[in-house]
């Protein structure tokens, strides 16, 4: 247990006060307006700044996965793992330049929309109700689960089942009041999260200076992290040879080197940023040079992400490696990855605790915001408004919206109380990397070949997504029995239960490559389709010349980042 002081306690109730102070500001200066309609409490049509799009986006997208799960990875594998973080960087160049135009050209608010206007009725029922049952039972509960033991953690674990219940009322405060309530606010929860995130990592590299007898020095404490471990500087593992140790191995399986580039490391990012509700929802509301700006910001925000996610867990493991943190990475006295996080911040100073509790709060609050917010647009614009009441009028659904992130949060509140989905049993981010990844090749298949290739059919697209989900069970379940560990198109290593397994990122890639092959085919073999209600034209993707130059320079940066840690 993390001895809070007073001052802990008064930093993190001023956070408290001024985010929900500011949040109530924005709500009645909103209602003032008189702008209650249904696109605004979505969408928060035309009112959000690039800027705070930008915010919204990384606010939304940092939680307690990120914060706990990526320095639990930091610290077992080290820096490789920022490839989720630079890679993302990437897809949201992508998704700004290629994906949002199309959106916005089309008049799309919900995913579910898109598919409707593209190919039929059908398939977006099918995704509708398939986004709302993962949203909740996925992502809303696991992301209150992690939360709640981060911070528990911190505080006493004891106090879990009331931190719960904090959580989830704070995000429903927020998120009742909108999207333009969210997307404010996370502005403030960004500025928390970053600075709360830099003190952690500042603080854990001091002591790593400290540690080794060069004083408080960050740089010279960053310096002794490659000097001690240059094997968690490596942004390309290789592969592993005969000789490997099977840590060396379990390394590979979660971050399978240069492969994974060619592979999963692309379907995960491109669909999570561009095929999503949860994230694209920040942008459909917007004109086409906010929205695009807003999403740059945010990937050249995300190239500062590894910083104050990843280093912690690096830091700590060398900490833990010449003797110290020993009890705090280990209570019970087995070592547990991540609490590399929280073993840090038991040696913050008084007042930094509480901003650093701030920090975890704030991602944690602001994607259960952002999350609620997205059920709350699918069920009552895609399918309250399209089969329960037609006739609903604007003032309607926004109470049917208000009222579904009640129950959506409730729900998540029930599920994480006793942990009735065993997510504690695999850690919240294994829990979502795997419900989330087993579906991601045939989504972002459907999605692809959708907005790009008009041949495209309905039955390919729900064929893609059978095809792409039994595909990944094959591939990490049963490719190595069936077919060998070793072969043409990829190679199964022993996992630490002495089973063989397929790297998981690989398996997402040939799920993807074989769905796609299986939707060209039928598309091809199906009637010609040219849907009069999808506009798709060149000058969509052409882009300002500022807006190059911060393309430019944020590929440059992730260019001289990878020269210089190959």
């Amino acid at each position: 247990m993390n001895n809070f002081s007073t001052v802990d306690y008064a930093v993190f109730i001023f956070y408290f006060i001024l985010i929900s102070s500011y949040g109530f500001w924005i709500y009645s200066k909103k209602k003032n307006k008189a702008t209650s309609g249904s696109h605004d409490f979505f969408l928060a049509e035309g009112s959000l700044t690039w800027w705070a799009i930008g915010a919204s986006l990384i606010a939304s997208n940092i939680s307690a996965e990120q914060f706990i799960g990526m320095s639990g990875q930091g610290f077992q594998v080290g820096m490789a793992v920022a490839a989720y973080e630079w890679v993302a960087a990437i897809a949201l160049i992508i998704v700004a330049v290629w994906f949002i135009p199309v959106y916005l050209k089309n008049k799309i608010f919900t995913m579910p929309q898109f598919l409707q206007t593209r190919y039929n009725e059908t398939v977006s029922l099918i995704m509708a109700i398939f986004w709302l049952f993962l949203y909740i039972f996925v992502n809303l509960t696991s992301i209150l689960y992690l939360g709640s033991i981060a911070i528990s953690s911190m505080i006493d674990p004891a106090y879990f089942k009331y931190i719960v219940i904090g959580l989830a009322a704070f995000s429903l405060i927020i998120t009742l009041g909108g999207m333009k309530v969210i997307g404010f606010t996370d502005v403030i929860q960004v500025i928390v999260l970053i600075a709360g995130g830099l003190v952690t990592t500042y603080i854990a590299l001091t002591m790593v200076s400290d540690h080794f007898g060069l004083g408080k020095d960050a740089i010279a404490g960053f310096k002794m992290l490659m000097k001690d471990s240059p094997d968690h500087f490596k942004m390309i593992l290789d592969k592993p040879t005969a000789n490997s140790s099977q840590e060396y191995v379990n390394k590979y399986l979660a971050l399978p080197g240069i492969a994974m580039y060619f592979a999963g490391q692309w379907i995960v990012n491109l669909n999570y940023w561009g095929c999503n509700q949860y994230i694209t929802q920040r942008a459909l509301g917007a004109d086409l040079k906010t929205a695009r700006t807003g999403i740059l910001f945010a990937g050249f925000l995300k190239l500062g992400m590894p910083i104050i996610v990843m280093l912690p867990g690096i830091a700590a493991y060398v900490l833990h490696r010449n003797g110290a943190l020993q009890h705090e990475m280990a209570p019970d006295g087995k070592v547990i990855a991540d609490n590399a996080y929280s073993a840090v911040l038991t040696f913050l100073p008084n007042g930094l605790k509480g901003l650093s509790l701030a920090a975890l709060t704030a991602a944690i609050v602001a994607s259960l915001a952002g999350k609620a917010n997205s059920i709350s647009t699918i069920w009552t614009l895609d399918i309250y408004k399209k089969y329960i009441n037609k006739n609903a009028d604007e003032k309607k659904l926004v109470v049917i919206g208000r009222l579904s992130i009640l129950v959506a949060i409730v729900m998540s509140v029930i599920l994480t109380w006793d942990d009735l989905l065993g997510i504690g049993g695999e850690g919240g981010f294994t829990f979502i990397q795997k419900y989330t990844g087993f579906i991601s090749p045939g989504v972002f298949a459907m999605f692809l070949l959708g907005m790009f290739w008009k041949r495209t059919t309905g039955t390919a697209a729900i064929a893609g997504l059978v095809t792409g989900f039994l595909l990944s069970v094959v591939f990490n379940n049963y490719a190595p029995i069936w077919f060998g560990h070793e072969n043409f198109l990829y190679t199964a290593y022993l996992n630490k239960d002495g089973v063989y397994e397929i790297p998981f990122l690989i398996c997402m890639g040939l799920s993807f490559l074989f769905t796609m092959i299986v939707m060209v085919g039928l598309s091809l073999l199906g009637p010609k389709v040219n849907p009069k209600a999808f506009e798709l034209d060149k000058s969509m993707f052409k882009v300002a010349p500022s807006t190059l130059v911060l393309i430019v320079v944020t590929l440059l940066l992730i260019t001289l980042i990878y020269v210089k840690f190959w």
